[in-house]
């Protein structure tokens, strides 16, 4: 049974309360953004209410009190990551961009031509696209583990491609087309016995269970804050102080500078290297705020009582005839992607649209994975904390309405 009051959590988020077509909401799209509590949604309020101003160097009080309130955010987020130091948090618009940060930064600076980058088959776009692109640039070569029908990773053919080339490996700590949580602290230990640096993109990870960076002894971690209850256009580059020490800035201008001539420019210290000009205030202290509310909910208590609605969707979703699960790993997160017969993923969407149930419909930002499983598009129910076994429900009568559409 479930440690958490579910009625008390959904009344933290006033979305849920909304209603579409005149029907309850059942708002199912997680991993493309999470909605946020009423917590979130009122320190930003206050913030652009009575504590705007621009933070670092100011010398008045409004500026130093958000100064205080931003930098406290950041140690909020290495204490939640489990990171040895504030240095080694950096704020960005979200994994996204961190992940290209990492490759125009970190890749072009340390990899040459010839060396081999590792990926997945599973792999979001971001974690895909902005290695392409450094191929292009520079000459690298990139390397793809390929997953089994199940949707999980194949470690005896990552271990066969895991050769001395390969010299960075990025992966997703859990799939957001899938489910698929991925073995990372043995995919690290492996590279690094290989002398590689690896990245986890943990956006899908973060909001769903204790993550602690040092034990996994990745060098980098990104996440985003939308899909962590936080304010959208937020997230978080982690990375290893001396790393960070011995990459290039990604942007140059304000704040990411000690001083400059029209001759030379000395860069700051980290991580401020690497945040230039005003940052999204708001969007970082709503971040803290979003951690405070997680870490009193309690993130291990989430884990469980998610797996249980996965273990409950995964019943009632088989149920359906017609329906087959794309992602049946043995370990895996909250996300329910599924195709119905001949109905297309979009239909499914549209038709559960008018029954108040938000999924997603589409290839997810993981094309060559739905090449993978030969379908052009799935539909994702993805959950999150505050859903409950009767939304499950609804769900489940409304695929059977789908399915008399489509006999």
């Amino acid at each position: 049974m479930s440690l958490l009051d579910i009625q008390k959590i959904r009344d933290d988020f006033p979305l849920l309360r909304e209603k579409v077509y005149d029907r309850p909401m059942v708002y199912l799209d997680n991993a493309a953004t999470t909605q946020k509590p009423r917590a979130v949604i009122d320190t930003v309020e206050r913030f652009y209410a009575k504590e705007n101003a621009n933070i670092h160097r100011g010398i008045f009080c409004l500026s130093e009190q958000t100064t205080l309130r931003y930098e406290g955010a950041r140690y909020k987020v290495r204490e939640f990551l489990g990171a040895g130091s504030e240095k080694e948090i950096v704020f960005v618009r979200g994994a996204t961009e961190a992940i290209n940060l990492v490759a125009q930064t970190y890749g072009r600076a340390f990899l040459k031509a010839g060396d081999e980058i590792l990926i997945t088959h599973m792999e979001h776009h971001s974690n895909i696209v902005p290695w392409q692109m450094l191929r292009d640039a520079i000459g690298v070569k990139l390397k793809v583990a390929p997953v089994n029908d199940s949707g999980e990773l194949i470690m005896e053919e990552f271990r066969n491609l895991l050769t001395d080339q390969v010299k960075f490996v990025s992966v997703a700590h859990v799939s957001n087309a899938l489910g698929t949580i991925n073995p990372v602290k043995e995919i690290i230990r492996l590279a690094h016995e290989k002398g590689a640096k690896v990245l986890v993109d943990g956006a899908q990870a973060v909001a769903h269970r204790v993550v602690n960076v040092r034990d996994l002894d990745t060098d980098f971690y990104v996440l985003s804050g939308h899909k962590l209850f936080a304010p959208t256009g937020i997230g978080v580059l982690y990375a290893k102080s001396e790393l960070l020490e011995s990459m290039p800035p990604y942007q140059g201008g304000g704040d990411m500078i000690r001083s400059v001539t029209f001759e030379e420019t000395t860069y700051n210290r980290i991580p401020y290297k690497f945040e230039a000009g005003t940052p999204h205030i708001a969007g970082v202290i709503g971040l803290g705020a979003a951690i405070d509310y997680l870490r009193e909910v309690g993130l291990d208590t989430i884990e469980a009582y998610e797996h249980e609605l996965l273990e409950y969707g995964t019943r009632r979703l088989l149920e359906i005839p017609g329906l087959r699960l794309i992602g049946t790993a043995r370990n895996k997160s909250a996300i329910l992607s599924f195709v119905l017969g001949e109905a297309h993923a979009h239909d499914i969407g549209t038709i559960l649209d008018r029954a108040g149930i938000a999924i997603r419909a589409g290839h997810h930002c993981a094309m060559p994975l739905m090449q993978r499983f030969g379908v052009p598009a799935t539909a994702r129910a993805s959950l999150a904390f505050y859903n409950t076994k009767e939304e499950i429900d609804c769900l489940t009568n409304a695929l059977r309405e789908v399915t008399e559409v489509f006999k």
